[in-house]
């Protein structure tokens, strides 16, 4: 294998000078680092990255923290992230946090005393000593999907209060009136946020959200299951039930079909965070959909700029409403029925909810 100094006897100049050449230092002439980098290319030479790091203090590696590798929204997402960093010159290593703030913890202690460069985490709650001590040490660090309030690092997100009230409005012009939700944990940016957006989207139309129709879930099939076998031994089920995560969406399909009902004929569902498998479903799954790739593309070049000297940005992309046919809509249905708001009272609606029939 060929050596630094191997590089500099075929190129005839110093080692210091094939060091500040792979360095991308500004001193070299352009005659030595052509004469450089055609000998780097004629031996294959290939840095020690472990002893370039100690000599530039950096890595060229990124840390990805992530909550739940087994969820497709994060699989995609880290993907997007592997396959930007590499474009970029960068090494990504991923921790799975598993929905768990301790393992999240654990992984990020294990990055940092690695000293990668930087530091996505799209974290589990908002409540982690470890995170903001590490924001405010000054780490390079962005928060993807998810992110902690007050703590001062960009965020790259999509916006999906948009993407709910169309869904909302699609479900009214379709004639639902009894909506539930499961919804994620409360710790969680994204879970407290869906449940708010809907329950505002709700308002809009004069409906409102009682407690019996909302659901507590913690983003894992298991929660969508149990929440919704306690939407259907109830005396007045949901007409529709609004799963606030994809797995969250498959739980609930499960629970469903294990009482012999069927989607949307018995009961409709609809989902935040579209994934491929929602196709293949029967009915398809009417979702939200979030920009998955983009948003991973875009933590990382946050994330450079960051750590490159550049002022990084936050980034808010949008979401946007994917209509199937899991809630009552036509075979042809590829846009949603939207409804304009009426004027009509919490009363009246909820007078007209109760009466109205099921499908």
């Amino acid at each position: 294998m060929a050596s630094i100094k191997d590089v500099a006897a075929e190129a005839g100049v110093s080692v210091a000078t094939v060091s500040r050449v792979l360095n991308d230092h500004p001193s070299v002439s352009s005659d030595a680092r052509t004469r450089v980098l055609r000998a780097v290319a004629a031996l294959g030479y290939r840095p020690n990255a472990v002893a370039r790091s100690l000599r530039t203090d950096q890595t060229r590696t990124l840390g990805l923290v992530i909550s739940d590798v087994l969820n497709p929204y994060f699989t995609e997402l880290a993907r997007s992230v592997e396959e930007e960093a590499r474009a970029l010159g960068y090494s990504v290593i991923i921790g799975n946090a598993d929905e768990r703030p301790d393992l999240q913890d654990h992984h990020v202690r294990t990055l940092l005393d690695r000293r990668i460069d930087g530091l996505l985490v799209s974290p589990t709650d908002g409540g982690s000593p470890l995170m903001l001590d590490a924001a405010r040490a000054g780490t390079p660090m962005v928060f993807v999907d998810r992110w902690i309030p007050g703590v001062e690092v960009p965020v790259v997100r999509a916006d999906g209060q948009s993407a709910v009230r169309d869904l909302v409005a699609h479900l009214y012009g379709l004639g639902h009136r009894r909506l539930a939700i499961i919804a994620g944990p409360a710790a969680t940016t994204t879970g407290s946020e869906r449940v708010r957006a809907f329950r505002t989207a709700l308002a809009e139309y004069g409906l409102s959200l009682p407690d019996a129709y909302t659901g507590q879930g913690d983003f894992q099939a298991e929660s969508g299951r149990r929440v919704t076998e306690g939407f259907l031994d109830l005396p007045e089920p949901p007409e529709v039930v609004f799963a606030a995560d994809n797995l969250m969406a498959l739980g609930a399909l499960d629970a469903i079909r294990a009482r012999g009902l069927r989607v949307p004929d018995d009961i409709a569902l609809a989902a935040f965070d579209d994934i491929p498998w929602f196709v293949h479903t029967d009915p398809p799954i009417t979702a939200v959909a979030q920009p998955t790739g983009e948003l991973g593309r875009a933590a990382v070049r946050a994330l450079v700029d960051r750590i490159e000297g550049r002022p990084p940005q936050s980034v808010t992309l949008p979401a946007r409403l994917v209509v199937r046919r899991s809630c009552g809509e036509s075979p042809t249905a590829t846009t949603p029925t939207t409804t304009t708001p009426t004027t009509t009272t919490a009363a009246t609606t909820a007078s007209t909810a109760t009466n109205r029939s099921k499908p």
